[in-house]
This record gives structure tokens, sequence and C-alpha cells, in this order.
């Protein structure tokens, strides 16, 4: 592409964005969701040299795939069998990594990162979901808004990509004023204490526990966060409600439904969906009807529910696990991230509901004073977590195998099994740590001096290997708990039983 018509494709991209109305947009989906996919998937094998050397190996003749259906029977790509394989450049339209503008990284179980390239227009469409949160629930078109972001800046995704699209809000006519403090709490604090008073409402986006720490840290010290009119926008994790309750509390909000948002996001492609007023509302209808919740989910855990646009992002789901579709620096097509969760229409979602005697639209209408925002007849997606054994901290993906690498270390690995449990855990205040349970080797008593060095042990090695881990938890949260238990322990290392290292 030369520069004039990069130039052009530009220009025509950020007038659309700018242009058109968020409820144009939100709407193309009734019409065009099954040919969005299609046309990604013709666009990508003719234009992208890796897909076409996927397919290839594979004997697909691309002109063969004319439906929805034998589009649903092409391979799942992955890292391992897609992005992995080939040079990254390859990945990229037309094999040009220079038609990118940014690079963002995510750590890898080994702590090699992946890259992720991006240009310019890729960003805008992430931003209509920021815009949908801004415009539905923070009502950001008629409040002079202060963004404060508390995702940490760098190459991680989070950081950067949420700040330009939080700017390129304020260039379409929101009063949104973006300050990008990053993962600095004495800085954040600062920022609310001196700035907030100038605004009518202040918007914290970042990691749920961390910026549960910051309202504690600000309460701890005098700050009066309900004089700021605190929203959140997350990302990253599953919480559960009661946290969202509690947290709402301890900054004054009087309706969660349009105080908080949660962003389904990802390094791979951005954001993929988001939590609306009304996936809020039945997912605390859902969180006080357990039977309601197993019903739909087929789980007793409460998954993270997100709304999403199938002309952006298009869900399918494959084996209990979500594949997407998207284009963006990298194109993705039928990409397994390897999330289980399912997908939900409206239509179907709300006739569910009604069969358990719940009306979320009514619901909605009775919590606010005006005609209620955020009610779109947009799919839904439900996210249980990464079905790689992953846990998620602080919005870093921690890998068991970073563990075990600190349980393989000279002196340490006298005294285990190297079987563990790693789980992410909550206090009773609702402030989450990182538990590793250990196994012990036959003969091993347990003592306070090599606990604590198991501790030590694998922190550095979290620290050597896990760069988002490094980054994304604060310091004063990043040592685990270590409990040891021995071996054979019933709850944790039953034996004749297939061990997993996680639990969520």
């Amino acid at each position: 592409m030369n520069q004039k018509s990069r130039q052009q494709q530009v220009i025509k991209a950020f007038e659309d964005f700018l242009s058109t109305p968020l409820e144009t947009i939100l709407q193309r989906h009734l019409s065009t969701q099954t040919s969005a996919a299609l046309s990604l998937f013709h666009d990508v094998a003719a234009n992208v040299p890796a897909y076409k050397a996927f397919l290839a190996e594979r004997e697909i003749n691309p002109a063969t795939i004319q439906t929805l259906e034998e589009f649903q029977k092409l391979p799942a790509i992955a890292k391992q069998n897609y992005i992995l394989r080939y040079p990254l450049a390859d990945l990229c339209h037309n094999g040009q990594l220079e038609a990118c503008d940014m690079i963002a990284a995510s750590s890898g179980s080994s702590g090699k990162p992946t890259f992720w390239p991006r240009f310019f227009t890729d960003e805008l469409q992430i931003a209509t979901r920021f815009e949908q949160i801004f415009h539905d629930s923070f009502y950001t078109d008629t409040r002079r808004t202060l963004a404060v972001i508390c995702f940490s800046l760098g190459t991680w995704v989070g950081g950067m990509f949420t700040s330009n699209c939080c700017r390129y809000l304020a260039s379409k006519g929101y009063p949104i004023t973006v300050i990008t403090p990053g993962n600095n709490k004495e800085e954040i604090l600062r920022v609310v204490q001196e700035l907030g008073s100038a605004f009518e409402q202040v918007v914290l986006l970042g990691y749920p526990p961390f910026l549960k720490d910051v309202i504690d840290t600000g309460i701890a010290r005098g700050v009066e966060w309900q004089q700021y009119q605190i929203k959140l926008v997350m990302a990253g994790e599953v919480f559960s409600e009661e946290w969202r309750s509690l947290v709402g509390e301890r900054v004054g909000s009087q309706n969660p439904c349009y105080d908080f948002a949660s962003l389904y996001g990802t390094a791979d492609a951005g954001v993929l969906g988001n939590e609306t007023p009304l996936s809020i509302c039945i997912r605390r209808f859902l969180a006080i009807n357990p039977d309601a919740a197993r019903a739909l989910f087929g789980e007793s855990r409460l998954p993270t529910l997100v709304q999403y646009d199938p002309c952006s992002r298009f869900f399918e789901v494959q084996d209990g696990g979500l594949l997407f579709s998207g284009d963006n620096g990298i194109p993705l097509v039928r990409y397994d991230i390897l999330d289980t969760g399912g997908i939900i229409s409206y239509d179907a979602m709300l006739q569910f509901l009604a069969e358990w005697g719940f009306n979320p639209l009514e619901n909605l209408r009775s919590d606010t004073q005006e005609s209620p925002r955020g009610i779109h007849q947009l799919p839904f997606v439900y996210v249980f977590g990464r079905s790689n054994f992953t846990v998620s901290y602080f919005g870093a993906n921690i890998y068991p195998e970073n563990v075990t690498v600190g349980l393989e270390q000279p002196g340490i690995q006298e005294w285990v099994t190297g079987k563990f449990v790693l789980q992410v855990k909550e206090d009773a205040d609702k402030n989450r740590f990182l538990s590793v349970v250990v196994e012990l080797g036959a003969g091993v008593e347990g003592s306070e001096d090599r606990r604590l060095a198991i501790a030590s042990s694998i922190l550095s090695q979290l620290l050597r290997l896990n760069s988002e881990f490094a980054n994304y938890v604060p310091a004063e949260y990043q040592t685990p708990q270590i409990t040891l238990a021995p071996m054979g322990d019933f709850e944790y290392f039953p034996i004749g039983v297939k061990h997993r290292y996680t639990r969520q």
C-alpha cells in the first residue's frame, strides 16, 4: 500500500467512525451477520500468505466455501498450529508487517512473548465497544468525564489500546479527558484527588483486583470516593456479583448496572465483547438464582456474560470452546482462544429468563429515571475462562509451567514431588491472592522456613518467566501464599486420580 492510499484508508475509516451513530453500528448485524464472516474468510484466504499456506496444506480451495455451514467446517486456527508456525509478516495482510503501526505483546507459557501488530483502523472498531460503555452505561455524552487509565502501560495490550480508544471517543465529540497513570497506585490517587472535582464523573479503567486495591487504599487515607461519581471499566478475569456489590458500596455506586462494565478482551484481537446494563442486570439475577444459572450455563460457577457485535467479532462454539473470527493486524478466522463458554441469542436469552419469571427490560426501566440505555438486540457470549489450565490474576495469565520451574530449583526439588494446585482465592474482604498448595515428598516435614523458601523460589520464576505477571500484578500482591500438604493429601493430591494443577 502506497502512502496516498494509506492516507485515504485512514481518512475514510475515521470519517466513518466519527459520523456513524452508535445505534446504526449496533444494528448492522441484523442483516449482515453471515456475510461478514464469509467476506472476512475470502479476504484473508486471498491476501494473507500464512492463511493461504494453511489452507493449501489441507487441500482446501477457498472458492468452495460459499455458505455459513461450509465456513463452520473449516479447521480452526490457534497459536500452536498457526500463529507460531509462520513468520510474523506472513500473518499480516499482503505479508506486510509495515502496514501495521503498532505492536503489542502477550506472555506465553514459556515467558516468550507473542507479538500482535495492529493498525489505526483496527482500533476504531474496538473504540465502538468503549463507546457502548461510555454512552450507554455512563451517559458520557452529557457528563464531563475524566478517564483514568489504570492498566499497565508499555508493550502490553491493555493500557495503550484503552488510552487510544478513549481519545477516539473524545474526537467523536464526547467530553472525555484521558490521563494515563498506568498501574501506579500513588499516581492514580493523586490524579483523582487533584483533578476529579473538575469533572462530573471519574472512570477508572483497570484490572478488577487492582482497582479494588486502589479504592481500599484511598478509603484508608480518607478519600471520599462518592464525591467523584466513580465508574469502573474492567478486564482480565471473572469476578462475582458479591464483589461488584462490595466495590460499588465503597465508591458510593447507586446503580451497579450502570456504574460498571467489564470487557472480554485479548491481546490477540482487542475487545471481543463487553458488559452492558442489560447483561449485568441478567447476571445479577442469575447470581441470586443459581438453579437458573445452572440451567442456562450447565455449570454451578457464574461465567463472565457480555454482549458482542457479530459484524465485528463472529463467535462459534466447538466442543465447549469458543472460536471467533475478526479482522485485525493479524486477521483471525475461526480462532481458538482456548476459552470455554457458549453463545446465546438475544431472543433465546429473554425467553429463558421469562420462563424463570424475570424481565430484565422492565427491571432496567424501574432502575433508571430516564428511558434506559444499553438495550440492544445483540447476542450474548459467556466465558468461563481458559481451558489450558491458566489462572487469571490481576489480568495476567499465570501458567502452571511457571510454577513448576520454581519447584525445580536446587534445594527446593528435594522437598517436593513437583505436584501443586494453583488457585486465585479471595479473603474475607474480597481481596484476591495467589494460592499454591504444594505436595511434600515422602517423609518430608513441612516448616515455616521451607514454606517461605518455596514462596520465594516460585515468585522469582514468575517474575523471570512471565512479563504480564511482573508488570500487571502490584508488588504487594505478587508473593504467592504457600500451603504445604503431605504426600497423598486427600483434598489436593488424592492417590490414583489424574492430577490437575489449577482450580478455578
